[in-house]
């Protein structure tokens, strides 16, 4: 079975090239902007290599001759920098998920798997997870939520039109793995953050706020539903969480750090000041969105994929943060720790960041 993978080089496509590996039979594909080096050695060698920006004219032509005679694309591929240009955001985001969709259904291919995300869910509880059945309409203050949702509501009207497709949708939390954390740490923070400090397992200071309640998952485990969504037979949306819950206490007393209470507002505020100036890559959408996406219920993912976590959510945080510190990457271009790579503070101060990093 040949599988092509389109983002194959970000935190979710190198955990999937990984996974996929270990499978016999299976003929790699992979789709990226930028690809990596001849020898950037595993996982990214044995990898039929195809390079595209899906979101330029032309690109679903490119991306049906390579998607032709494929069993399953998965797609991964998403950009969240430069934050200060949404324009070019959606430019890959939709137009670019909607270049990747005509061409699986031009060339017949028989699934297709989406990297959804918790983002796309409108604002939920706190208290309690819901199930794939809470609106996938977004949170309207996240241009990253819009997009999400946009993507949802396209591969709507796709499995009407199309209802031979098998699609799969799977909507993890954050994704957290120690080789993403250089890419995790360039595009979310920016490079005056010092993640140094967390070479000593602490942080300081953790706001807390009532909403502030997270779900995070390792890449591999996100990665082990992907291919399980590739190889089976499943349709439809499947939430992927594993506990606990992240909460800000919970954080703080296994990172020995104090909670400080900060109101919403003074949140918002606080990220528009610092983006506005440049200071830091993330907008205030991205608060609105920790602060209103439900927590979710992964039971349909355990009964019907046979998908559990292997790593809990806090392991997850914990290796993500050693990496931080240790600066921990990979040889694909858009995890690489390479010195000239977007993000470095003169690309920051001109709004220059760019890539492909899906975290959620």
């Amino acid at each position: 079975m040949r599988i092509v993978v389109v983002g194959a080089t970000g935190n979710a496509g190198t955990a999937l090239l990984r996974r996929l590996r270990r499978e016999r039979g299976v003929e790699l594909a992979g789709v990226a902007r930028r690809l990596p080096g001849p020898d950037a050695g595993e996982p990214y060698d044995q990898v039929e290599w195809h390079s595209c920006d899906v979101g330029l004219p032309g690109a679903a032509d490119q991306l049906a001759e390579v998607f032709a005679g494929a069993g399953a694309v998965v797609h991964l591929a998403w950009q969240i920098q430069p934050s200060h240009d949404q324009r070019v955001l959606r430019r890959t985001n939709v137009d670019g998920s909607r270049a990747v969709v005509d061409a699986v259904v031009r060339a017949r291919v028989p699934a297709l798997v989406y990297a959804s995300s918790v983002g796309t869910y409108a604002s939920g509880p706190k208290d309690h997870p819901v199930s794939e059945r809470w609106p996938a309409t977004g949170v309207p203050a996240s241009s990253y939520s819009r997009d999400k949702a946009a993507v949802e509501a396209l591969l709507d009207q796709v499995e009407r039109e199309h209802p031979e497709l098998r699609v799969v949708r799977m909507r993890p939390g954050l994704n957290f793995q120690r080789d993403a954390a250089t890419e995790i740490s360039r595009y979310f923070l920016g490079p005056f953050a010092p993640v140094r400090l967390l070479r000593f397992g602490r942080i300081p200071l953790v706001p807390t706020h009532r909403r502030l309640r997270m779900q995070a998952v390792h890449t591999d485990d996100v990665a082990e539903a992907y291919a399980r969504g590739a190889l089976g037979d499943a349709r439809g949306a499947f939430n992927l969480a594993a506990d606990p819950v992240l909460t800000p206490e919970l954080v703080a007393r296994h990172f020995h750090g104090w909670t400080v209470p900060v109101a919403a507002p003074l949140l918002r505020g606080a990220a528009a000041l610092t983006w506005h100036a440049r200071l830091q890559p993330v907008d205030a959408g991205w608060v609105e969105l920790a602060l209103n996406v439900p927590l979710m219920s992964s039971e349909r993912a355990e009964t019907e994929l046979g998908w559990r976590p292997t790593v809990d959510a806090l392991a997850a945080l914990r290796e993500l943060f050693e990496g931080m510190a240790a600066r921990a990457h990979t040889a694909s271009p858009p995890m690489s720790g390479a010195a000239d790579l977007p993000g470095r503070p003169a690309g920051l101060l001109h709004g220059h960041l760019a890539g492909h990093p899906n975290p959620y």
